[in-house]
């Protein structure tokens, strides 16, 4: 208890959420535990994920025994995202005083070293013993079996609680498979759970004190008793078929959510009272000129706070709003983050202005995050100017909405405090329903957030049908499940020699003896049969880095095997291969010896691309400036392709300097330097670390001295002249705030070369010119081109007028109106358009109806004449009704509207009732 009683003490001073973190980590470095920094929260290597959603993410592979690393315990604070899936906790966002779409996850790892007893002892150590957390407060939880997985409840951890804790059994609680058996998704590493929770205090849950619930750990809606640490002992991993597998070693995965402990530990009544929001909660309150406090202002600022965290650190890994997977949880984050914007009266863009303030914040502890803020707040400000106008176009589509569904109609304007109502509705007798299909629509189609469609609702007196809209997203999201799941390979991997695997020796050589570790069976899309191999060591390179896998070939007596592929599986490199000989009988990997042989032409043409990008790379932040960096790339043996950050169209004469500079090196012919050092070592040299990579403690730098230091693990040339030439090719945009330049080199490049050369002469010689007048000669070409359209077309028009009159002659009259119905010759829809626009043009008081065939189809266009427009005539109507004579429909604008006629037959029969339609029309239309 003197223990206890010294951490209290200690704990009357003010802990920083900084420190809280550092303290953790400390704590279990001296435990023996290897620091590990955080992965990206944009997940480079896991196709299963989103976003990473909890610490183990990164240490997949060591649970299912498909990796490796030099320690068995780590520790670290890893940033997470739960937005999406089956951990998703954004709608519980701002509603409550700790959920989090962001948030840090402190963790500690054992790798087939300690269990249950170390995890849990450890952690009562810190929380009570170093932090001084009241014993008398503290609960846990444990698995209490589950019969549908023939599982029993979890006798040892119940009892590590009262003999290591210790706590007295009756706040050792047992709950099901739902609280306290942990999985990462629908299939992957599992295991029972421990949980440690908190009693806060009566008062602290508004549901409890207002005598709506009963409040108790687990209980659903109670703010009071709070998780604070989960011990995950994992030791199954789940099947596709919902089966478990024992996994060969037991391990240890614990997380705690930072910003919890540090609201607990600084004694604050909400997350977001703690240090870790409050210079964000300022800054939003700057920014907007509004105040926190309770309701929906409060609720705002949670919001606003929370999503600028998710954005900022998702868009400095590498993620960008867009409309498909984890950017399509981007975007929808922010629209959510700018309609409570408009609860504080913001209608201009502002959640971008607030990024220096989390760069700020959270800067020391993610340095990523200061050097990238820039570029996320440019992408923030971009989506915040596109959403202002979908909001726009929702409120549009809303108002269409309610115009249907309601007697009475009102304008709804945004305007400073959020929508108004200008008119208001009569109310009906009973409750309307928003339809969930309509809020499903404004929010997949249009951007909406679903809260602000049920606000707008409520204030028009409608319910809105959120049954129907969670039915339509669970189709939606079941879509997308199937279409999107992650496939392994099919067949089982079998063992063919004992002994280490996956050695690459490919930077020294390209050919090498190996000997086959594993095998499974595969198929290909076609039915190619494929068997995919791992060998004790390989000169194979493994997709990575943006560059491609090797190809070549793997032959012994066993067999010879064509290599179309090679990729990494974990820590293994897996050799995608298909027979040599496909028409003799299928041959197997066995244990003897085989010669592994790269295609040597192919990883040349590839190693000069890659040495090229990274000159490229360092050109670009040469000319355009150091905000430049890499989003993404593709080294490949033909060419290279480089996607990079930056705002604006690169001018003609930058690209071409950056072109310049780029061969400049070359000719140069500076010999590269690569060597291996310490991760922090290389970033405090100033060595670029690509954003969203994971990189271990040793890294290799690839260095071409006076112009290029990067971090990679890829193929290079040995000096920068074996590259040849480098030729940009094409640049263009491919997202908000990120550029793509396609480039070749080498042999390619001359290629190329070679082929603009012969087009100029071929012009040369077309237009008997020299090469340096060419462009002047082809402008007089193109003016001269543009003079005669323009004269064509005034022929046309002429042509079109007195056509247009000689029709009008054959009009008749129809209830004192003109009508026209009149089968004529058109070479385009252009053409029957423009001559059915010269008809209205001069028509008075009149309908016109023309037909035509068109490259074997039917087409009808209808025009009105101003003047019955305003009497609610429309052109739509009409060629629909007279298009359904030839088995067609159409439709379009009052004044003009246009018909296609599946059968061509009948056009001539359509036009000539077309008087008789449009007597029947006008008729009902007087009635």
């Amino acid at each position: 208890m003197a223990n206890v009683r010294t951490a209290r003490a200690a704990r009357a001073t003010f802990k920083a959420g900084g420190d809280i973190r550092q303290e953790f980590i400390a704590f279990f470095e001296g435990k023996g535990h290897r620091f590990v920094r955080s992965s990206p929260v944009v997940p480079q290597d896991d196709p299963t994920l989103l976003f990473t959603n909890a610490g183990m993410n990164q240490f997949k592979d060591i649970f299912l025994g498909k990796g490796s690393r030099d320690y068995t315990r780590a520790v670290n604070s890893q940033k997470c995202i739960r937005a999406s899936g089956k951990h998703n906790d954004l709608e519980d966002v701002g509603r409550d005083n700790y959920h989090h779409t962001f948030f840090e996850m402190l963790g500690n790892w054992s790798f087939g070293d300690y269990f249950k007893r170390e995890a849990i002892a450890w952690a009562w150590e810190l929380l009570v013993e170093r932090w001084g957390l009241d014993p008398q407060r503290m609960y846990a939880t444990v698995f209490a079996g589950s019969p549908g997985d023939n599982l029993e409840p979890d006798l040892e951890a119940e009892a590590l609680w009262s003999e290591v804790a210790p706590l007295p059994p009756e706040r050792v609680l047992r709950f099901g498979k739902q609280d306290n058996f942990w999985e990462m998704g629908e299939n992957g590493p599992c295991g029972p759970c421990s949980e440690m929770h908190y009693d806060l205090g009566e008062g602290t849950c508004p549901q409890g004190t207002a005598g709506r619930h009963t409040c108790g750990v687990n209980k659903e809606g109670c703010w009071r008793f709070i998780e604070l640490w989960n011990l995950v002992f994992i030791q199954f991993n789940r099947h596709g078929d919902g089966s478990l597998e024992t996994l060969p070693s037991k391990h240890v995965d614990t997380g705690m959510g930072l910003e919890r402990i540090v609201r607990v530990l600084q004694g604050k009544h909400s997350n977001y009272d703690s240090d870790l929001f409050t210079p964000l909660l300022q800054a939003v309150s700057e920014v907007t000129g509004a105040k926190d406090g309770p309701g929906e202002a409060g609720v705002a600022f949670r919001v606003i706070a929370d999503h600028l965290r998710s954005l900022t650190f998702a868009i400095a890994d590498g993620a960008l709003p867009s409309n498909e997977g984890r950017g399509y949880v981007l975007r929808r984050m922010l629209r959510r983050a700018a309609r409570f914007g408009k609860v504080l009266g913001m209608d201009e863009p502002f959640i971008h202005r607030l990024v220096p303030a989390l760069a700020e914040s959270m800067g020391d502890a993610f340095p990523e995050l200061r050097a990238r803020a820039d570029h996320a707040a440019r992408v923030i400000k971009a989506e915040e100017e596109s959403f202002a106008q979908t909001l726009d176009r929702g409120i549009e589509r809303f108002d269409n909405v309610i115009k249907r569904l309601t007697p009475g109609y009102s304008t709804y304007v945004p305007g400073r405090g959020g929508e108004q109502l200008v008119q208001p509705i009569p109310q009906p007798g009973e409750r309307l329903i928003f339809p969930g299909e309509e809020v499903f629509k404004l929010y997949d189609t249009y951007g909406f957030p679903v809260d602000l469609t049920r606000l707008m609702a409520e204030e028009r007196g409608f319910d809105t049908d959120m049954e129907g809209f969670e039915r339509l997203m669970e189709e939606q999201r079941a879509k997308g499940k199937a279409a999107g799941a992650f496939a392994e390979a099919d067949g089982q991997w079998h063992t063919v020699s004992e002994g280490p695997h996956s050695q690459f020796v490919g930077y020294e050589q390209l050919e090498a003896q190996a000997t086959v570790r594993s095998y499974r069976l595969s198929e290909a899309e076609g039915g190619t049969r494929r068997v995919l191999i791992v060998l004790d060591r390989t000169p194979f390179y493994a997709e990575s880095g943006g560059q491609v896998g090797d190809q070549g070939t793997l032959g012994g007596e066993a067999g010879q095997w064509n290599v179309v592929d090679v990729q990494h599986d974990g820590d293994r490199i897996v050799h995608i291969c298909e027979q040599a000989e496909p028409h003799r009988t299928a041959a197997l990997p066995d244990a003897r010896p085989l010669c592994a042989k790269v295609d040597a032409e192919r990883r040349e043409r590839t190693t000069l691309n890659h040495t090229a990008t990274h000159l490229l790379h360092a050109a670009l932040r040469q000319v355009l400036g150091s905000h430049v960096n890499q989003a993404g790339s593709v080294v490949h043996p033909d060419y290279l392709r480089f996607d990079f950050t930056h705002f604006e169209k690169p001018g003609d004469e930058q690209l071409e300097t950056i072109e310049k500079r780029v061969n400049q090196v070359i000719r140069q012919n500076i010999p590269l330097n690569v060597y291996h050092t310490g991760f922090d070592e290389a970033v405090d040299a100033g060595i670029i670390a690509l954003f969203g990579e994971k990189y271990g403690d040793r890294v290799r730098v690839v260095q071409v001295p006076e112009f290029s230091s990067e971090l990679c693990g890829g193929c290079h040339v040995r000096a920068s002249g074996d590259i040849g030439i480098f030729k940009i090719v094409s640049e263009s945009s491919i997202a908000t705030g990120v550029r793509r330049i396609v480039a070749l080199s080498g042999e390619a490049a001359e290629a190329h070369l070679r082929e603009s050369s012969q087009l100029v002469e071929r012009f040369r010689q077309m237009l008997n010119a020299p090469a340096e007048e060419l462009s002047a000669r082809l402008e007089q070409l193109l003016d001269n081109r543009r003079r005669l359209e323009r004269e064509l077309r005034s022929a046309r028009k002429g042509d079109l007028a007195q056509g247009a009159a000689d029709l009008l002659k054959r009009a008749t009259r129809v209830r004192g109106v003109n009508i026209l119905a009149s089968e004529v010759e058109a070479a385009s829809m252009n053409d029957l358009r423009a001559l059915a626009d010269e008809l209205r043009r001069k028509m008075e008081h009149g309908v016109a109806v023309i037909g035509s065939v068109i490259n074997g189809k039917a087409s009808l266009v209808c025009v009105v004449s101003d003047d019955l427009v305003r009497d609610n005539v429309k052109a739509g109507d009409i060629v629909n009704k007279v298009a359904e004579v030839a088995d067609g429909r159409g439709g379009g604008p009052p004044h003009m509207a246009t018909a296609g006629a599946k059968d061509v037959g009948k056009l001539p029969l359509a036009v000539q009732r077309a008087p008789v339609v449009i007597d029947s029309y006008l008729e009902q239309l007087t009635a």
